[in-house]
Formats: C-alpha cells, sequence, structure tokens
C-alpha cells in the first residue's frame, strides 16, 4: 500500500512540475500453485525422482504423438510405492500452477503419463 501511494505521490510531483507523469504499472500476479498428484505410468522411473526435481510431464495417447502437458514442474513428494494403492504405475506430486493441474488430471483419464528429467 505504501509503495503504491508514494508511487501516486512521485507521479503528482512529476505532474506539478511540467512533466508527464510516469506510467504506474501494478506488480505482477504471482502464480499460486497447488499440489497435484499424478500417477506415472513408469513406477521405476518415479523411483528415480526426489523432491524439488523438475521434470516434463508427456501424455502418450493411443492417437497423435506425444505432447508436454507440464513443463519444468517442481516434485514436491514421491510418495512410498509400497504403501500406495492404484492401478499400475506409480504416484508423485507435483507443485504446478493450478490450470497446470487440470490439464494433468485430463490427459491422466486419457493417456499414459511419463516424466522427463530437466
Amino acid at each position: 500500500m505504501a509503495v503504491a501511494l508514494a508511487a501516486v505521490g512521485a507521479a503528482q510531483a512529476q505532474a506539478s512540475r511540467g512533466g508527464a507523469p510516469p506510467e504506474v504499472k501494478p506488480p505482477p500476479e504471482a502464480v499460486r500453485t497447488v499440489s497435484a498428484p499424478v500417477r506415472i505410468a513408469d513406477a521405476a522411473t518415479v523411483r528415480l525422482l526426489r523432491p524439488g526435481d523438475r521434470v516434463d510431464v508427456v501424455a502418450a495417447e493411443r492417437a497423435g504423438p506425444p505432447r508436454v502437458v507440464a513443463a519444468g514442474a517442481r516434485v514436491a513428494e514421491v510418495p512410498d510405492p509400497e504403501k500406495a494403492e492404484g492401478d499400475g504405475g506409480a504416484l508423485v506430486v507435483l507443485s504446478v500452477p493450478r490450470e497446470t493441474a487440470r490439464a494433468l488430471v485430463g490427459a491422466g483419464a486419457v493417456a499414459r503419463l511419463a516424466v522427463t528429467l530437466c
């Protein structure tokens, strides 16, 4: 708030001296990340991952070429595979923007997901 008031005050002072007021831009919005659990088809690949790693998530569908669903996603957690239940593959929790999380859920419903280390 104080920064915004200082910027407005400076702009008014500049205008009172006859100059054009400087353009005041709002600060960029922070990208909010969420935790997205993602089932990767190859459990052995998931065992290579550690929290803090960066990965690209690739969706491989029967029709069409593979596509990158999430680029540079941060690995937040790699749950213990012995305690995990599921229908194959292995779970990894990624920290991604909310829109990317939605894309991962959609891709996971129709394609096999794989990761590559960045």
